[in-house]
This record gives structure tokens, sequence and C-alpha cells, in this order.
């Protein structure tokens, strides 16, 4: 695997990650559709322990419909969205697609929330497709 590298707008935040991302979701959620000021977001989700970061990041936690508290990481910064973490799914990182260097290294698999989509953002209908979020693999 060849390493992906990505930063907050201002540079302040930087991260490498190391290891094969584990999904590449997009997600049409209330949350992420807030915290990517567009329709939906897409998340490179990897092992904590694939993760390098540089800089500080502000944490802010909210909870998510499943009950599970979702932390949030910004840039104190410039504000950029870089990663989030959820409680549900313990040392991963949901890092987000719009911060990588090379958006082109990835591809997203799957959408999440589906049923939440705006019109004017509908969900790549190829794509393995969930109205809700999914229980984790077993």
């Amino acid at each position: 695997m060849t390493s992906i590298k990505g930063s907050c707008l201002c540079k302040s935040v930087k991260y490498e990650l190391t290891g094969d991302p584990k999904i590449l979701a997009n997600c049409y959620c209330s949350d992420c559709r807030r915290a990517s000021g567009t329709g939906h977001s897409t998340h490179v989700i990897v092992s904590e322990e694939d993760l390098a970061i540089s800089g500080d990041l502000k944490f802010h936690d909210r909870t998510a419909d499943s009950g599970n508290i979702v932390s949030c990481g910004f840039c104190p910064e410039c504000g950029s969205a870089v990663m989030s973490r959820n409680t549900g799914r313990p040392g991963m990182a949901n890092i987000r697609a719009s911060s990588l260097d090379d958006p082109d290294q990835i591809t997203p698999a799957v959408n999440l929330y589906a049923g939440r989509a705006p019109s004017w953002d509908q969900p790549n209908e190829s794509l393995p497709t969930f109205e809700k979020m999914p229980p984790p693999p077993k």
C-alpha cells in the first residue's frame, strides 16, 4: 500500500496513513452534511495504529442516532474537518477524504444514510447503499 497523506486547509495539521483503508464510505447523515458544508462527506476509515498525525486537532463530541459518541476533529486554526472517531468502532479513525492531498488515491465503496441525502446530491447507485448505518461486520 502506498501511503496516503493529507492536511487541513492551512497545513497546521498533517497526517499520513500507512495501512490499507478498512472502509471507503460516502455518508449522507445530517452531521456529515453540516460538517462538510455540502450534501455528503466521504470517509477513509482506517485503524488508528495506521494513522500518524502532526499538529493539534480540536474535538467536538456529539451523540449519534445510535447512542454512540462521535468526536469530530477540526483544525483550531482554519476550521477544516479532518477526522472523526466513533465509540461504536473503537480503534478506528474516519479521515475526511476532502482533506486528502490526492483524493484520487481512494474510491468510495458504499453509501451510508442514503435516506437522508438531499435531492440535489443523490448517492451513486452503482455502490451498495444503506438507508442508515449497517451494523459492524462480525
